[in-house]
């Protein structure tokens, strides 16, 4: 394995692949107090001629459909479903050899910025085990930073890849919007959901972005694959320029020391020979209260569906309507009934048009705005990812806002549908331990390509 015992996809593949899952299985068992992993599959490894993955375990965030295996979104409301097919995203995995060794902890519902939301505990930060691993795949990015498992699979809305990537120390990566199928993946937000992947190297997630993404019949928000064969034609260019938007990042709120690490690592870009320019964002602060008024509407929406007749937690009450709100309150926990409630207060008769309504224009303000930053010839907008290294287990969950300001830096590219990639950027001491802080990188539209390039050049 890697000088910090994180095994990497060619470690995978240079070791008996059932040796291999024994020794990560046993790891599993001896550092279950993290409850990073909800579950282990008894699936077989496959030999390392299946595929370019052949041999490789993956960990998969519990809201990804695995056929015949539970999946529960961390939720009460799900915690005894059984998953009827496979999500494209893992079969296409199947298909180059990897197999999945178990399920990861998360958010109830993908709701949150911290895994301490889900139904069935928090995950602990495995580098600092009284602070959060961040959300909401946290359970994922603590199973690889912690070296259980080369590669793990999460979903990103807000920055939920991004933001634990960066507390744990490993590479996160969202992909542009339809890059990869959400066929088999649980609904929270509809037009933010993205499946993205957690690994130690970025060449690793490279690896595994180019096999799942892909045109799917199943999903007709997908990127076509003649889109794609476009898009890989575009070379890398000559001479790479990022954009700092700084009226958005030094203000208050941004941790001293994540700042100087911020600044440290844009040295080292122009060491490398790239351009960095001062850009201005306007519209970009208000990324956050727009998310949050869009978010909640779409969860209002998705979780309907969770009345406690078809399938999920069925509370008997004493009529059939008693039984729809008795089902529902004793399966969502506290975040999902605050965002059902808010969401379906803004989609309201009197409210849609103040709120929601006002929210799209500014979502779509927002867009025009990083995409003609673009045509200028910034390649990417870099920021931290995060404002602050990991924070304490408990301390901000009695503040929800003060939760949501934790993916300020996040949430643009999610709203503008535009790839982006965390690589870690330093480290911060707080009480005799090192706490990792996040590089974060956003691109034009199916340039997800660019991400990788200069994480690279970020990670070396």
């Amino acid at each position: 394995m890697t000088k910090n015992q994180r095994p990497t996809i060619n470690e995978a593949r240079a070791t008996d692949p059932k040796r291999f899952r024994d020794d990560l299985v046993a790891k599993i068992e001896s550092q279950k107090d993290l409850n990073a992993i909800l579950e282990v599959f008894t699936d077989t490894p496959t030999d390392h001629s299946a595929g370019p993955l052949g041999g490789v375990p993956i960990v998969i965030k519990d809201n990804l459909l695995l056929k015949d295996h539970t999946a529960s979104a961390a939720s009460k409301m799900l915690e005894n479903y059984t998953a009827s097919y496979t999500a494209t995203a893992l079969k296409r995995l199947q298909d180059a050899g990897a197999y999945f060794i178990g399920r990861s902890n998360m958010d109830e519902f993908a709701m949150g910025s911290s895994t301490e939301n889900s139904a069935f505990g928090p995950t602990l930060n495995p580098l600092d085990n009284s602070r959060v691993p961040g959300g909401t795949s946290g359970g994922s990015a603590a199973a690889v930073a912690s070296g259980l498992v080369p590669i793990a699979l999460g979903t990103d809305t807000a920055g939920s890849v991004r933001q634990p990537a960066s507390f744990c120390g490993v590479v996160g990566m969202r992909p542009t919007y339809g890059a990869i199928s959400r066929y088999g993946s649980i609904a929270m937000g509809s037009s933010f959901d993205q499946i993205g992947p957690i690994a130690n190297t970025v060449s690793d997630c490279e690896t595994v972005f180019n096999i799942m993404r892909g045109e799917d019949p199943n999903d007709l928000t997908t990127i076509t694959d003649e889109q794609w064969v476009q898009a890989d034609k575009v070379s890398k260019p000559d001479n790479w320029v990022v954009g700092v938007p700084w009226d958005d990042i030094d203000q208050e709120g941004i941790d001293p020391d994540v700042l100087a690490n911020f600044k440290v690592t844009l040295g080292g870009l122009k060491k490398r020979g790239v351009e960095v320019r001062n850009i201005k964002l306007p519209t970009m602060k208000y990324s956050l209260p727009a998310y949050y008024v869009i978010i909640p509407a779409e969860v209002s929406s998705n979780l309907g569906r969770y009345d406690g007749v078809k399938y999920g937690l069925h509370v008997d009450g004493k009529d059939m309507i008693s039984d729809y709100f008795e089902s529902r309150e004793a399966g969502f926990g506290n975040e999902v009934q605050r965002r059902i409630l808010l969401g379906t207060y803004v989609l309201s008769a009197g409210y849609y048009d103040s709120y929601y309504g006002q929210a799209l224009k500014v979502r779509e303000a927002i867009t025009r705005e990083m995409i003609a930053m673009f045509d200028t010839g910034v390649h990417a907008i870099v920021t931290p990812t995060a404002p602050t290294p990991a924070f304490k287990l408990g301390e901000k969950t009695k503040d929800p806002v003060q939760m949501y300001l934790e993916d300020i830096f996040t949430i643009p590219a999610a709203l503008a549908k535009l790839p982006s990639i965390s690589v870690p950027a330093g480290v911060v001491e707080r009480v005799g331990k090192d706490l990792p802080t996040g590089f974060q990188l956003m691109c034009p539209h199916l340039r997800d390509q660019w991400c990788f390039d200069l994480g690279k050049l970020i990670e070396n």
